[in-house]
């Protein structure tokens, strides 16, 4: 049966892979095995992935063989047009998981910066806060409703029950304390 199947031509043996057999199939993979995968290896220039492609085109040979028509060319045209089909996909989707990965890289380089920005914030605000509770309560207070709050000047001093002078006076008085303490940790207005 080995010999019928080395003298058939490559019609004949489609017509015989799509009966399933694999005598057929085997017989086909021989003859045009090396040209498939060569032009494989030449368009990937990967021998692994080259195989892939080989596989491929053979398996899809055996999962459709009547998507080969003898009338518009030769089975090995067929499956030689498959694998520079694929090889080309591979080579397109190798590409863009190169730029994806350059792109993530360079975000994640980017992130790195946020990274130390947020610990050198984390560090200033541990720092203003053990500043702000080294300030008498009557200075604490009012910058904290001020500038944490939201509270404008007016609406501080009407929540403490104090005159609007006497609050700003508190808070410029409480700032300068503040700069002051900050400056004596190596916290200026320029950090």
């Amino acid at each position: 049966m080995a010999d019928d199947l080395r003298s058939a031509g490559d019609a004949q043996l489609v017509l015989a892979v799509a009966r399933y057999r694999e005598d057929a199939l085997a017989e086909l993979y021989r003859r045009h095995g090396g040209a498939v995968h060569a032009l494989a290896r030449r368009v990937l220039v990967d021998d692994a992935l080259a195989e892939e492609v080989l596989q491929e085109v053979f398996v899809r040979l055996w999962r459709q063989p009547d998507r080969f028509d003898p009338d518009r060319g030769t089975l090995r045209s067929f499956l030689l047009a498959m694998a520079h089909g694929r090889a080309v996909d591979i080579v397109r989707s190798e590409s863009s998981r190169r730029q994806r990965e350059e792109r993530d890289a360079r975000r994640t380089a980017e992130a790195g910066y946020d990274l130390e920005r947020e610990v050198w914030d984390l560090h200033l605000s541990e720092q203003v806060a053990g500043a702000l509770r080294t300030l008498r309560d009557d200075e604490r207070r009012p910058i904290e409703m001020a500038y944490f709050g939201g509270y404008s000047y007016r609406e501080v001093a009407e929540s403490l029950g104090e005159a609007e002078g006497t609050v700003k006076s508190r808070i410029r008085t409480g700032l300068q304390r503040l700069r002051s303490s900050l400056g004596d940790v190596g916290i200026g207005a320029e950090s």
